[in-house]
């Protein structure tokens, strides 16, 4: 068992609930004692940035997250689960980027990030969780072109 990925889960589980503050709180007490574990760091920023109410902090956030997938390898990520590989991380980092900056108005990284989004999908599964990504990309790409 992994201690801080447990407080991590914890603290998600207060954000999937609706606790939104509650989570905030408990993210940024874990935030504290993260240190530079890459998994520990993306985790943490990635789930931090969905509790955001301003999206110049839901950014940061996010581009911290992307910042420690950068330095997290396969052989970390599978000793908290055999299944998990870096590349997988990189198609909802890159599309959270893209609603992030389509939120703030910067709509030429937004459209950036989406296609780094695409272009990563290959390496998720053929499960929910791919389905999810691959809808949110499209979602997005409808969105932006619609708004232009």
């Amino acid at each position: 068992m992994d201690p801080v990925m447990n407080r991590i889960m914890q603290a998600q589980e207060l954000a999937s609930s609706g606790d939104r503050a509650g989570a905030r709180s408990a993210f940024e007490n874990v935030w504290r004692d993260v240190g530079t574990d890459p998994l520990h760091v993306v985790t943490l920023a990635h789930y931090m940035a969905d509790v955001q109410d301003d999206p110049a902090d839901e950014l940061a956030w996010d581009l911290r997250a992307l910042e420690a997938a950068d330095s997290l390898t396969d052989a970390r990520a599978q000793k908290h689960h055999a299944s998990l590989q870096v590349a997988g991380f990189y198609p909802s980092l890159h599309l959270n980027l893209a609603a992030d900056y389509k939120k703030l108005g910067r709509d030429a990284e937004a459209h950036l990030h989406l296609t780094q989004a695409q272009n990563a999908v290959g390496a998720l599964g053929d499960d929910e969780y791919g389905h999810m990504i691959r809808g949110g990309i499209e979602r997005l790409r409808a969105e932006l072109t619609r708004d232009h």
